[in-house]
């Protein structure tokens, strides 16, 4: 079967929603693909966050391969040992005190979105608020905190009472946050908005007011989550006071797997039958995440850290060289962005010539998100192939 007949197939069975790739992958191995042609693609965006533990990962298949043989699914009527065992895990690594599981990031939401509603009930506490540049997923609840036109301007219309702030601006936060607010909903690192972080004063404002008026913060951490900055979620690097925490892609390195984490000030918010999800906390991808939790414990965690750090320097180097092609180099761990001065497809395009994946977002933002396995010679391939590109333009 050749790729042309996959695209003729693709296309008469598939609602059109995705623009796929043109290569057809036989298999994967550490940071790479290999397509049926046999050749090898650095991957550095990882299945989008997702595979974080690279592709054929030996503890992750093996605890996969066991569970499968114990049973895939037994619904969440009984108790899981493999799913208790991960919610310990997340509990132990985030601080938070309850955990609710569901299959995706934009599940999450709507699970912290349904959260806020029961917390707030019987209060004069209605408004939602989230902030330009942000995406939280495609559900008619996450989309309605999602404040990017692109994806928004088919479906309208969406949720009342939810307000999109400018992202970084304090001013904005004092006019419009007040006693009706609910909830902020906030990823302080954005992942489909460019790779933004959120500013100091931004983040302090934004506690303050939480003092002031009692809302909820959810902290988005989807992309930015489960170890990829160097600490497990994000927004313990810039201070801000979260209760729930969102978090999907990298915590079932690969399997269907999201959730979300609550503190103490809503870890008894629900009460039986008032949400649920039938294949949430699978065990097969639990057992898989517990593999992720392991590797994070062993050191995985602050080898993002280093290697981001390795990878931002480069990058910046790179820039210096090419200013005039390279606007900014901004991220934290293995979570970056390459702002260009020029429209980014045609830099995707020519690395995956060069059989390199990477990913435009907002753009002109080149998005990189490889797995956590990544070696320094990775790297530095990858900066070579970068660079022969961006000197090309």
């Amino acid at each position: 079967m050749n790729i042309t007949d996959l695209k003729t197939r693709e296309e008469n069975d598939f609602f059109h929603t995705y623009k796929r790739l043109q290569i057809e992958i036989a298999h994967g191995e550490g940071c790479s693909l290999y397509t049926k042609s046999g050749e090898k693609i650095l991957d550095m965006f990882g299945g989008l966050a997702v595979n974080v533990l690279g592709y054929g990962h030996k503890k992750m298949n093996e605890a996969i391969k066991s569970q499968v043989d114990k049973y895939i699914h037994i619904s969440n009527l009984f108790y899981q040992e493999k799913q208790i065992a991960l919610a310990e895990k997340i509990k132990q690594l985030s601080g938070f005190e309850k955990v609710f599981f569901c299959n995706s990031g934009t599940e999450a939401t709507e699970a912290a979105i349904k959260a806020v509603r029961k917390y707030s009930l019987g209060t004069d506490k209605t408004t939602l608020v989230s902030f330009t540049g942000s995406f939280h997923g495609r559900t008619m609840g996450a989309l309605s905190l999602t404040a990017r036109k692109k994806y928004r301007e088919q479906f309208l219309p969406l949720l009342s009472d939810v307000k999109h702030l400018e992202f970084n601006s304090v001013a904005e936060l004092e006019s419009e946050i007040n006693d009706t607010t609910a909830a902020v909903f906030i990823e302080c690192l954005q992942g489909e908005g460019g790779i933004n972080p959120a500013q100091a004063d931004f983040i302090s404002k934004l506690n303050e007011l939480k003092k002031k008026y009692g809302f909820i913060i959810a902290a988005d951490e989807i992309q930015s989550g489960v170890g990829r900055t160097g600490t497990f979620n994000a927004f313990t690097q810039f201070a801000l006071a979260a209760d729930i925490i969102i978090m999907a892609k990298g915590i079932g390195g690969g399997l269907p797997l999201g959730a979300i984490a609550g503190n103490k000030r809503v870890e008894n918010v629900f009460t039986y039958g008032e949400h649920g999800s039938t294949f949430g906390g699978n065990p097969v991808a639990a057992a898989s995440g517990l593999v992720v939790m392991d590797e994070l414990e062993n050191g995985l965690m602050q080898k993002n850290k280093s290697n981001g750090e390795i990878l931002l320097s480069e990058l910046n180097s790179i820039k210096q060289k090419y200013p005039d092609k390279i606007r900014e180099v901004r991220g934290m761990g293995l979570m970056l962005g390459v702002e260009l001065t020029s429209p980014g497809q045609a830099v995707v395009d020519e690395l995956m010539k060069r059989n390199v994946l990477v990913n435009c977002t907002n753009e002109n933002v080149i998005r990189l998100l490889p797995p956590y396995i990544i070696t320094k010679e990775e790297i530095d391939l990858f900066c070579d192939r970068f660079e022969e590109v961006i000197s090309g333009l």
